[in-house]
C-alpha cells in the first residue's frame, strides 16, 4: 500500500515528505530547491545527470536546484523515504557560498542521520528546534558539495528561449517562438536547451507552470482555478501532472502548510 505524508512552511521555502511508493514512477521533473532525502527501505533508482543511479536504505538523494530527475522503485516491496526541499535563500544563510552536489548519491551516515532530526523537527518541533537541524543538516550537506561553477556562455546558447518561456510560461507558446528568441534550429534549440537545462523545452514550461501551481496553492487558490491561470487543460490535467512529478495532489499541497 502506498502512502505519503506531506509538510510545508507556510513563510519560508522550506518542504518535507515521507513517504512509500511500490508503483508510483516520478517522471522526469525538477524542483527550485535543494533536495535530500534518506532511503529508509527498499531501494529507489532514477536517472540524472545522464546516468542510473540507485539509493539503497541508509543512502542520501541529493539534488542540485533545476537538476532533472526521474523515480522508481527498484526493489519488489517498494521504497521509503524522507525528503527535504530547502530554497537556496535559506542555504545562502547558513553557507557563504552557494554549494553544488558533487554526486546524486552520497554514503554519509552523519547526513543521513542529520536529515532524519531534521524532518522530524518540521513535523514535531518548535520554530527554534526546525532552525537548529536546518542549521545542523545544511553543515553536514557543506561536506558533499563543491562551490557552482562561474556562468559561461557555450556556442547555441538557448538561453533566451527559457527567459520566454518564463516570462509567458502559462501561453501556448510555439517553436518558432523559440527558435525565433534564439536563432537556433529547432533541433538545435532542442539539443541546446536540453543539454543546459536537462529537460526539453515542453517539459522545462510545464515544470514552470507546476512551480506557479505550488505557489497559488499555497497561497489560498482552489485547484480549478490554479489550473486556469497556470496553464493547464483543467484541473484533471494539472492534478495528474503534480501527482507524477511530486508523488502527491495538489489538494494534499495545499492542506500541508503549518
Amino acid at each position: 500500500m502506498q502512502w505519503t505524508r506531506y509538510w510545508r512552511a507556510a513563510d519560508r521555502p522550506l518542504e518535507a515528505m515521507h513517504a512509500h511508493f511500490t508503483s508510483h514512477r516520478y517522471h522526469r521533473h525538477s524542483h527550485d530547491a535543494y533536495s535530500f532525502g534518506v532511503t529508509e527501505q527498499g531501494a529507489q533508482a532514477f536517472r540524472c545527470r545522464g546516468g542510473t543511479h540507485t539509493s539503497a536504505a541508509g543512502e542520501v538523494l541529493a539534488f542540485n536546484p533545476d537538476e532533472a530527475h526521474d523515480g522508481r522503485t527498484a526493489s519488489d516491496d517498494g521504497f521509503t523515504y524522507r525528503i527535504v526541499h530547502i530554497g537556496p535563500s535559506l542555504v545562502a544563510e547558513l553557507l557563504p557560498r552557494l554549494p553544488l552536489f558533487r554526486d546524486p548519491v552520497v554514503h554519509s551516515p552523519r547526513l543521513a542521520d542529520a536529515l532524519r532530526h531534521l524532518h522530524t523537527a518540521l513535523q514535531e518541533g518548535t520554530s527554534l528546534a526546525r532552525d537548529e537541524h536546518l542549521m545542523h543538516a545544511v553543515r553536514a550537506m557543506a561536506a558533499h558539495v563543491m562551490p557552482l561553477p562561474a556562468a559561461t556562455g557555450t556556442p547555441g546558447d538557448p538561453s533566451a528561449a527559457r527567459d520566454l518561456i518564463e516570462a509567458h510560461h502559462a501561453e501556448d507558446l510555439t517553436t518558432a517562438a523559440l527558435t525565433r528568441a534564439t536563432g537556433l534550429s529547432r533541433f538545435a534549440l532542442y539539443r541546446a536547451f536540453r543539454a543546459e537545462y536537462g529537460l526539453s523545452p515542453s517539459e522545462y514550461q510545464r515544470q514552470r507552470r507546476l512551480r506557479e501551481a505550488r505557489r497559488l496553492l499555497a497561497a489560498g487558490r482552489t485547484a480549478a482555478e490554479t489550473a486556469t491561470l497556470t496553464g493547464f487543460a483543467d484541473q484533471a490535467h494539472l492534478t495528474r501532472w503534480f501527482r507524477r512529478c511530486y508523488g502527491i495532489t495538489p489538494a494534499a499541497y495545499a492542506r500541508a502548510a503549518t
